[in-house]
C-alpha cells in the first residue's frame, strides 16, 4: 500500500474541490487547477478531506496512487498560497530586470536574453539579482525556474552564473603553483 497515497488531503474553507467521475477541480483565491483522473484511481470528497484509493492492484495503478495525491495536494497548496522558487544570479555585470511582463537577463553574453512571460508564471526581481518565479501549478514553476537557470549554469571554478537561492555549489580548486620540498 503506498504510505502518500493513502494519506487525506485536507482541504481548507478557502478552497473548493469539484470531483466528477472523470475530473478533480480545485479552486481558490489565486486561481484554478484541474486533472484528469487516470483508470484505475478514485477520488473521493469527504467533509473537508480528500480521499484517493485504488480500484485494482495493477503495477501501473500502484505506481500513479502516490503521485495523483500528491498532485492533488499541491494544487490545494498552491490555490491557496502561490508555489515560488527563487534564483540568484552570481557575477560581475550579471543581472536581471522586468521589462513589462519579460524577463531581461544580462548574462555576459553579447546579448541580453529575453526570457517571455508564460501563462500561469509571474516573476519578480529583487536587488537586479534575485528572481522570484511563482504561480499556482508547481511543476510549471519548477520547470521554468529550471530552464532560467540553465540559460547561464554556474562556473566551477568561480561560481558565476544562475543558481537556485541557498544550494551549495562545489567549486574546483582551479591551477595551483608547484611547490617543491628540498629542490635546488
Amino acid at each position: 500500500m503506498s504510505k502518500i497515497g493513502s494519506k487525506p488531503i485536507i482541504v481548507p474553507s478557502s478552497v473548493t474541490v469539484d470531483v466528477t467521475d472523470t475530473t478533480v477541480t480545485v479552486k481558490g483565491s489565486q486561481g484554478e487547477l484541474s486533472f484528469r483522473i487516470p483508470v484505475g484511481i478514485k477520488v473521493e470528497k469527504k467533509d473537508n478531506e480528500i480521499i484517493v484509493s485504488r480500484l485494482n492492484e495493477l503495477k501501473k495503478t500502484k505506481s500513479i496512487h502516490g503521485l495523483f495525491r500528491q498532485l492533488i495536494g499541491n494544487a490545494v497548496v498552491g490555490v491557496e498560497k502561490p508555489w515560488e522558487r527563487t534564483l540568484e544570479i552570481v557575477g560581475t555585470g550579471y543581472n536581471a530586470r522586468l521589462q513589462g511582463e519579460d524577463l531581461i537577463l544580462k548574462l555576459g553574453y553579447s546579448h541580453p536574453i529575453t526570457f517571455k512571460k508564460v501563462p500561469g508564471i509571474k516573476y519578480q526581481v529583487a536587488n537586479n539579482t534575485k528572481i522570484i518565479v511563482s504561480g499556482i501549478d508547481k511543476q510549471l514553476v519548477g520547470q521554468i525556474a529550471y530552464q532560467i537557470k540553465i540559460l547561464k549554469k554556474p562556473d566551477p571554478y568561480k561560481g558565476k552564473g544562475i543558481k537556485y537561492l541557498g544550494e551549495k555549489l562545489r567549486i574546483k580548486p582551479g591551477k595551483k603553483a608547484k611547490v617543491t620540498v628540498g629542490a635546488p
